[in-house]
């Protein structure tokens, strides 16, 4: 068997769940190759190169690649795909967006959010939210999946040396063109890959609240801070800091929540989580249901004492 990895990156630095997909392929078995597709992305395919288990890596260095453009990617994965018995991205915004594409262009039907492996074509994926588990099997000669990152410890980063590969073909679908992004610059952790994550929800009641009183807790813990849909929904921070089944997956060894009545679409993107700390002046609230530990309080009061005393 031969694998495909599609690397996740910026055109400068390899993406930590790119490690975590190529821990997935191994549990698959088999010869594993890493695509970079970019532009001026030698620097990703050398880290790539290094990284343990992997045996070849493609890099795609033109310019249609620049901004990863969903359309132009699928075309090329589509036909570096067909020597590959599976094909496997990171179930990331990029992933999710790129892979379906690849599985029309083949004709085969995906795999999306594997969380587990039990042989080369049976797989295990959440369902309902998360409340199920289904094993799946797949019989296509090409199996294209989404690997749900948090379910795999990422392999060594350091301790490969796979050969590097230019591949010349550019596949430009013009179909879409790139026209600007906003990257929003922080001091803290990326919230998917963090150690320790503090989300906040409506029960913190103001953009300016969420800041007020969550922040000084943040700073204290190094944490990565995230929210749920009720409260990007309201406006109190970006979307980009949504936490659920519809926003970011997240398992980190400490998940802090507060003001979060913990609804199902929330419980599913962050109830694998080591230990979870409920923060909520309602006893009855859901997420007291999956917390390791619940305090019922105003927050308000609560979260500042707490800062305090840390």
């Amino acid at each position: 068997m031969s694998i495909l990895v599609i690397a996740e990156h910026d055109n400068q630095t390899l993406n930590g769940a790119t490690l975590n997909v190529v821990a997935a392929a191994q549990k698959i078995g088999g010869d594993i190759t890493v695509l970079v597709a970019g532009s001026g992305a030698q620097a990703v395919a050398d880290a790539a190169a290094k990284v343990a288990g992997v045996s070849k890596v493609l890099l795609a260095d033109n310019a249609v690649y620049a901004n990863q453009l969903a359309e132009n990617v699928a075309g090329l994965i589509a036909d570096l795909g067909k020597g590959y018995s599976h094909i496997l991205a990171a179930a990331t915004t990029t992933g999710k967006n790129i892979l379906p594409r690849v599985a029309a262009l083949l004709d085969v039907s995906m795999v999306s959010d594997v969380i587990a492996v039990e042989s080369a074509n049976t797989f295990k994926r959440p369902i309902y939210a998360g409340n199920a588990i289904a094993t799946v099997q797949s019989e296509e000669a090409i199996i294209v999946a989404t690997v749900r990152t948090t379910a795999f410890d990422a392999v060594a980063a350091e301790g490969g040396a796979a050969a590097v590969e230019a591949v010349s073909e550019a596949k430009d679908a013009g179909v879409s063109k790139f026209v600007s992004e906003e990257i929003v610059k922080t001091e803290r952790p990326e919230l998917s890959a963090a150690r320790i994550v503090v989300s906040g929800g409506r029960g913190v009641g103001s953009g300016e609240n969420y800041h007020k009183v969550l922040d000084p807790l943040a700073d204290k813990l190094g944490a990565a801070q995230g929210a749920s849909r009720a409260a990007v929904d309201a406006g109190f921070v970006p979307n980009d800091m949504q936490v659920g089944q519809t926003g970011k997956i997240v398992a980190p060894d400490l998940y802090i929540a507060v003001g979060i009545s913990g609804a199902i679409q929330h419980l599913a993107g962050m109830k694998d989580s080591k230990v979870i700390v409920a923060i909520n002046k309602d006893e009855e609230a859901p997420i007291n249901g999956v917390a390791d530990y619940w305090l019922v309080g105003d927050l308000n009061e609560v979260v500042p004492e707490l800062v305090s005393k840390l």
